[in-house]
This record gives C-alpha cells, structure tokens and sequence, in this order.
C-alpha cells in the first residue's frame, strides 16, 4: 500500500483551494512545494515533517465543538493525526481520525479545507519534526454518543462561544471557520 492517493488529493486540495488570507496562503503555498519535493510527505517515518489531517467536529445543531485533551501537547485540540496507508485520500484521513478519536459513527465531513495549521512537535518518532496539518469541518449526527480513546487523556463538547482556557488560536482559528459555516 502507498501513500499516492493521499498525497495526491492534498496537492490537488491545496491547488484550487482559495486561502481566505495571506498568511493562509503563504502556508498553502509552503505546504504545496513540500509534498511536490518529497514523495514521502504523507508518511509519518518523513523526518522533515509530514502532512497529517485533522476535523475539528461539530454537533448536529451547531452550538458545541468536540475537542480531544491531547497527551503529548495537554492542552485541548481538534481530532486528527498521521495519514495511514489504507487512507484514499486526505478527506478520508481526517474522517478516520474524527472517527477513531470520537467514537462517533456517521460523521459528514465537508470535503472543503477549513484551514492549515503547522507546528513543531515530537509525535511518535520520537525526534522533533513538523506536522502540516491539513484541517476540515465534519458534523456529528444528532444521535451522536462519544467513546475516548487511547489516544487522548479526555474528550469532551465545549460550547462554541465558552472553549476551555488557553486554547490555542489555531483551534480558536478553526472554530471560527466552523461558524462561519
């Protein structure tokens, strides 16, 4: 298995995406010269960074933002992490991790990017490198009931208008898009 769709679709999303400011643009561009110089930009072993894919998950109604207590940074943030093999495409990795990270069946992701965001980290190999993350809006069904998984220290609905203290503006970022939606 490869990781071909998944790079693909990024680079055909990032192409005709239609940033909503200049410093979106700016990643978009960044983002876009990186997965055309390496064939490995999906994969998590790409020690320079890797694209990961990520949905900040919406209630039914709208009012609530589902945000995952994060282990490695402790801090509140979206669901998301590293594309996988059997991934089609990038929409299709963040609906998997919305999905394993949840618990939550049946959720609609809105194929258009939300946004990028990308941050220096130590993920699981061990070594710092960059996630560039490609991040979308997906709406939960209204039968929605959520299930932590091990990957996260807590995961809980936080009204759109009261996130928890010091959530980060890329989150806050993201939840703005999600209302202006």
């Amino acid at each position: 298995m490869t990781f071909a769709g998944v790079r693909e679709s990024a680079i055909e999303l990032l192409t005709e995406w239609n940033a909503p400011d200049a410093g979106q643009d700016a990643l978009r561009h960044a983002v876009l010269a990186f997965l055309y110089a390496r064939e490995d930009a999906c994969e998590r072993a790409c020690v320079p960074g890797h694209i990961t894919a990520s949905a900040l998950v919406v209630s039914h109604s709208g009012a609530e933002v589902l945000l995952t207590l994060h282990p490695r940074l402790a801090r509140w943030v979206q669901l998301g992490g590293h594309c996988e093999p059997a991934d089609t495409d990038i929409v299709a990795a963040a609906t998997r991790e919305a999905t394993e990270e949840s618990g939550i069946a049946g959720l609609t992701i809105d194929a258009a990017l939300g946004a990028i965001h990308v941050h220096a980290l130590t993920c699981s190999l061990g070594v710092p490198t960059r996630h560039l993350d490609l991040q979308f809006i997906a709406r939960a069904p209204s039968d929605a009931v959520i299930a932590i998984s091990d990957e996260s220290l807590d995961l809980r609905w936080w009204p759109v208008d009261a996130l928890p203290d010091g959530i980060d503006a890329a989150v806050a970022h993201l939840v703005a898009v999600a209302r202006s939606r």
